[in-house]
C-alpha cells in the first residue's frame, strides 16, 4: 500500500490491518501533534455529547502497535478531556 492511508472506514467495507504500516505518522512532527491536540480537546469533548446525545452511532478507534508501543498512553492522551463513561476500551 502507497502512501494512500486514510483515517475512515466506510459502512460496509472491510480492511485488513495488516496492510497499513504501524510506523507510518500521517507527515506529524511529535511536538505539533501535541500542541493541535490540546486545541482541539474541548472539540472532542463537545463530539462525545453529540455522538451520546443521538444515541445511534458509534466511534471505533484502533490503535495497532507491538507491546509497550504506547497505545495506552496514547489512549490516556488523546481522550484526556472527554468523559470516561461514554467510552469502552478493551
Amino acid at each position: 500500500m502507497a502512501d494512500d492511508y486514510t483515517l475512515r472506514v466506510k459502512p460496509g467495507k472491510t480492511i485488513r490491518l495488516k496492510d497499513y504500516d504501524p510506523r507510518h505518522d500521517f507527515g506529524w512532527k511529535k511536538d505539533d501533534a501535541a500542541a493541535e491536540l490540546a486545541t482541539i480537546q474541548s472539540e472532542l469533548s463537545d463530539l462525545q455529547a453529540r455522538l451520546y446525545a443521538e444515541g445511534k452511532q458509534a466511534l471505533l478507534v484502533v490503535l495497532q502497535g507491538m507491546d509497550a508501543s504506547g497505545k495506552d498512553g496514547t489512549t490516556k492522551n488523546v481522550f484526556r478531556g472527554v468523559n470516561p463513561q461514554g467510552m469502552h476500551i478493551v
